[in-house]
């Protein structure tokens, strides 16, 4: 089968926004309220998107049920991505956060409530009152099924504002014209396996993060990284990629995620001498230290021989000290989860827990209204007219080199309302479409074809786990050098075997082989983005930790050697070259003092 320009329709909409997500659909909302004619992509049925797995709650400072200010988010915030965050850009979250979380609440969001009729908040790891002194009650919860909860509210919202989803469809490129400007996407509908122009004055990425690179994730089937392909392949950066978030408690050996709200409700982690071994990484914070710092501890824990099971390969998370009640009416999600993925009661006996890969740091690089930046000689920011992203696939920076919990849902929210502002405040000013250029699907029907036409080629899943299987192996929550570099010549290979795959079955109707091939095509731009990245990277930094390096002499607990003299600096791998140029973080907040660099010690 042969695809052909004959055989394309062409659609016109103010904007095409790709994902149907939280940060899709909070963008989505702002522009169809505004009356714009809106085209929502989604690979899946909206409340189907990884959002709906979120479990803890989104991170506002409302303080409800302890004294909170913004001042103290911005500050953990900070802190958090081990200052690789732009204090502008987390400043802007942290002081929106209430606003966005009321926003929800009035549209109807079923947050759970204290006594006294306000939402409800927990504790969660990182998060803490008084500049770091203690922790504080922050996540806004719907028990712990709060992205649940956000993404019905959003979608029902979205159906009352009259928002266009195209349900099962794919983006495969991004449609530039002369001058460099975003005029539309090119898109296959599934069903029918056709071929569209989906033509905008403005397109807006929104399509998470790229957790399936990984063999061990969190992360949905559908996490592919598909707009971090779309973006690299039509020559936009990637930025700091080397930052990949294990989550301390995936289930083992089925890798689904128990919520950090566990541990904000009062669970603690066992070692197999029963010893509640985070008192000793972080005598503050304990058991609710950053993800980051407790994934190393345990993985520590588990090198030196203190791992529990017959294999001593994991930890145990303990529940039962809460009381059934509590479980029940706080952590439903989670027992049942025990139950199907553990055959463990919770409300009995402890959970098996590892370190699991569950978000990327990097991504699409942005400004705080969410509109693409690129670097153009000396100019780092230089818009990309007519792109916006937000959400996991972009990268602001406000988490940095390492992500505090409840910051992703407060992200998605943020920074998809400040995006759809800032689209409808542009639409008021553009009248008419930018014309497209004469091979608008030019690249999208070579890469169809190619496929199509490939004779005896690989078999893309078996692509596809090798790239998740070389990944897990040399980009985990312990790094070293050799294997790093290892790695990059792998990934390398693989890329060169991902332009051979083919297809068994040629067929257009709902041809899934189709797809998973097309999404092969974005796990390797996200995986050697990651790994050429990282293996560049010389020292320590929130998640990137590379055993190469020491320990500072009076910190014995801190993390690993960070060289604040020579790596203050964002990554930013291109696509075309396979090569890194770098732009420095912003330490100057939009109002406040800056928050200066230290030893991160919880």
């Amino acid at each position: 089968m042969t695809y052909s320009k004959s055989g394309i329709t062409t659609r016109k909409f103010d904007v095409v926004i790709v994902g149907a997500g939280g940060s899709g659909m909070r963008a989505s909302l702002q522009l169809a309220r505004a009356g714009l004619n809106v085209a929502v992509l989604s690979k899946v049925f909206p409340t189907r998107s990884h959002t709906v797995a979120a479990q803890g709650g989104i991170g506002a400072s409302l303080g409800n049920m302890s004294e909170d200010n913004w001042h103290y988010h911005f500050y953990d915030t900070v802190k958090g991505s081990d200052w690789l965050g732009d204090q502008d850009a987390i400043e802007f979250m942290c002081q929106e956060a209430p606003k966005v979380v009321y926003d929800l609440e009035h549209m109807g969001m079923p947050f759970d409530r204290n006594p006294d009729g306000t939402i409800y908040q927990r504790p969660f790891g990182g998060h803490t009152a008084n500049y770091g002194e203690k922790p504080v009650q922050r996540a806004c919860a719907a028990a712990d099924r709060t992205g649940h909860a956000m993404l019905h509210t959003l979608y029902q919202q979205n159906v009352k504002a009259k928002t266009s989803f195209f349900v099962e469809w794919m983006a495969l490129d991004l449609i530039r014209d002369a001058e460099g400007d975003v005029v539309g996407v090119t898109a296959l509908e599934m069903e029918t396996g056709d071929l569209h122009i989906l033509h905008a004055k403005t397109v807006l990425l929104a399509t998470g993060g790229a957790g399936r690179i990984f063999a061990a994730s969190t992360n949905a089937f559908i996490n592919t990284g598909d707009g971090l392909g779309m973006a690299a392949r039509a020559g936009i950066a990637l930025q700091d990629m080397e930052f990949w978030q294990f989550h301390p408690t995936g289930v083992a050996g089925a890798g689904v995620l128990l919520t950090e709200g566990c541990r904000g409700e009062g669970a603690i982690l066992l070692n197999s001498n029963g010893e509640r071994f985070m008192e000793r990484y972080a005598p503050t914070l304990k058991d609710l230290a950053p993800r980051d710092f407790v994934s190393r501890s345990m993985d520590q824990e588990i090198k030196e021989g203190r791992g529990c099971g017959p294999n001593k390969d994991y930890i145990l998370l303990k529940l039962d000290h809460l009381g059934a009640d509590t479980i029940h009416k706080r952590l439903p999600s989670v027992y049942e989860i025990g139950v199907n993925f553990a055959n463990v009661d919770i409300t009995r006996e402890p959970i098996p827990v590892v370190p699991t890969i569950h978000y990327q740091m990097g991504g699409i690089s942005t400004n705080i209204n969410g509109q693409v930046v690129v670097q153009n000689g000396d100019v780092h920011n230089q818009v990309v007219n007519g792109l916006y992203a937000v959400g996991e696939c972009s990268c602001v920076s406000v988490h940095g080199a390492n992500r505090l919990g409840t910051n992703s849902l407060l992200d998605l929210l943020v920074f998809g309302r400040a995006a759809g502002n800032h689209i409808v405040e542009f639409a008021s000013k553009t009248k008419s479409h930018k014309p497209l250029p004469a091979d608008a699907a030019d690249f999208t029907l070579s890469r169809l074809n190619r496929l199509d036409n490939a004779k005896g080629g690989e078999y893309a899943q078996n692509v596809a786990n090798d790239i998740r299987s070389t990944m897990q192996q040399h980009a985990g929550v312990f790094r070293t050098q050799a294997s790093m570099d290892q790695g990059v010549v792998k990934i390398a290979e693989l890329r060169e075997r991902a332009k051979a795959v083919g297809l068994a079955d040629n067929s257009k109707v709902f041809n899934t082989a189709r797809i998973e091939a097309l999404e092969v095509d974005n796990l390797i731009e996200a995986a050697q983005a990651t790994m050429v990245s990282a293996a560049a990277r010389r020292e320590c930094r929130g998640a990137h930790t590379v055993d190469d390096y020491e320990h500072p002499a009076d910190h014995p607990t801190a993390p690993l050697g960070r060289d604040d003299a020579n790596w203050m600096k964002h990554t930013l791998w291109h696509s075309a070259g396979n090569n890194l140029t770098y732009k420095p973080v912003n330490l100057k907040p939009r109002s406040v003092e800056s928050v200066p660099p230290k030893v991160r010690t919880f």
